[in-house]
């Protein structure tokens, strides 16, 4: 995935992954106050233990409401 995005410093970026995306929004919602909510309805999620195409997995149920907020902490001085 390679997606072009300008940010509100107007400076475009490349996004190549969801990690990448992730990062840009965060950064952009952090001291916006804002929030981010995920509903979800009976979503499972496996996550490899290990690598390779036959690796045992854990699975995660997700039934309800993931909120993300962004917090900016204050610098000591």
């Amino acid at each position: 995935m390679s997606q072009h995005t300008t940010p509100p410093s107007g400076q475009p970026t490349d996004v190549t992954s969801f990690a990448d995306l992730g990062k840009d929004l965060w950064s952009y919602l952090t001291g916006r106050g804002a929030a981010i909510d995920y509903q979800f309805v009976d979503m499972t999620v496996e996550v490899p233990k290990t690598t390779g195409a036959d690796a045992a997995r854990a699975s995660w149920k997700l039934n309800g409401t993931l909120r993300i907020t962004t917090l900016e902490k204050a610098t000591a001085k």
